[in-house]
């Protein structure tokens, strides 16, 4: 192993978690290919640089407690980065059922507050920008009916 590159690589893990595959792109886009790939992963989770439970319990509490994503486009975006379906359902458990509704009950408030149109344009504006953001339809419909009435 080159030390420059595992110099870089270090920082780059410990600046913040990283995903396996994160880390395998960084390294291609430094010239490490292969097998070698997998030498620099290995070196990495032996040193703790590199965990990906810890990564995906990160990414969930960054995602929705900053971003305010919901179930959905957290899965479907860890899916996407090759996380495996055992960590992505053990951190989006992490997450309180009260924290979960909550969230999505002022998400439908705030909405509620910075518009003027009709109910039935309302409910259908929110039910599209919180679906869109990863809310379950079906949570979001029973919020908008507890708030709007």
């Amino acid at each position: 192993m080159e030390s420059s590159i595992k110099n870089k690589i270090e920082h780059y893990c410990a600046y913040q978690e990283r995903c396996h595959y994160d880390v395998s792109s960084k390294l291609n886009k430094l010239g490490v290919f292969g097998d070698e790939v997998d030498e620099y992963v290995c070196y990495l989770i032996d040193k703790n640089f590199l965990s990906e439970t810890r990564f995906t319990e990160a990414y969930v509490r960054g995602k929705f407690n900053y971003n305010n994503w919901g179930k959905i486009k957290i899965a479907r975006e860890l899916k996407s980065k090759k996380i495996s379906d055992w960590n992505i359902e053990n951190a989006l458990n992490q997450i309180s059922n009260k924290d979960y509704t909550e969230k999505l009950k002022v998400l439908c408030a705030k909405q509620i507050k910075s518009s003027d149109k009709n109910k039935f344009e309302l409910k259908n504006k929110i039910i599209r920008s919180l679906s869109y953001k990863g809310w379950e339809v079906d949570l979001i419909v029973v919020s908008l009916n507890q708030l709007i009435k």
